[in-house]
């Protein structure tokens, strides 16, 4: 099935959207803005303006795009020497780039997928949110990413790179229902090895998540004797 049009940022960002509220869902912590830095990461990675492998991200390329986004990532890229690993940009451009959900979603409401809204709480207190107003194209990044798990043909690697990315933020249960997930777990498991960035990301989002839990346990019990 052919690319609708939409970047793995902006896809990404509608599986993580509540529908109905137009609010995000719960995830776990930044493993949103780890998945949209994948998501930039794995197109410059197809424009040939980066490169990975299993120890860092090289930089091949970081003349301008003609996108501001996309030239501020090859901006922060530049800045470091090259032997880092692309688990470590992940980080270090989520950190860097605070604004990046917000340039996402004005993307998506210049295309007319999302639309702002002001709710009113207890009329008082002012809440943004952002219903859908176009679901052709979420229900179409749902079907790409269902019929390539469910399908025993070769995907293409852009639906490989999209799965992996969904995979690691924890968002596939907005595509396939508890059960299916353990039934199909071992190819969408197999599938997304095939991509580093996803890998990447996994391992940005593991990573915190233990940050998280050594602070909790901290906390809790006290330091380690």
């Amino acid at each position: 099935m052919e690319n609708n049009g939409l970047t793995f940022a902006e896809e990404l960002f509608l599986l993580a959207l509540d529908d109905e509220k137009g609010v995000l869902i719960e995830m776990p912590v930044m493993a949103l803005e780890y998945g949209l830095v994948g998501g930039l990461l794995m197109e410059l990675a197809l424009m040939n303006r980066i490169d990975t492998d299993l120890e860092k991200l090289i930089l091949l390329d970081n003349s301008p795009t003609g996108d501001e986004l996309y030239d501020k990532i090859l901006e922060i890229v530049g800045t470091f020497s090259q032997d880092k690993s692309t688990s470590f940009w992940i980080k270090q451009i989520a950190r860097d780039f605070t604004e990046l959900k917000g340039e996402i979603l004005k993307r998506l409401i210049e295309k007319k997928i999302l639309k702002q809204e002001e709710h009113k709480i207890l009329w008082v207190f002012s809440k943004r949110c952002y219903p859908m107003i176009n679901f052709k194209q979420e229900k179409e990044v749902k079907t790409r990413i269902r019929d390539m798990v469910t399908s025993e043909d070769i995907p293409e690697y852009r639906d490989i790179m999209l799965l992996a990315l969904t995979n690691s933020c924890g968002l596939l249960d907005q595509v396939f229902k508890a059960g299916e997930l353990e039934k199909y777990q071992e190819r969408i498991e197999n599938l997304s090895r095939f991509d580093l960035i996803g890998q990447a990301v996994n391992k940005a989002v593991s990573d915190i998540h233990k940050l998280i839990s050594a602070a909790v346990a901290y906390v809790i019990v006290g330091p380690p004797a």
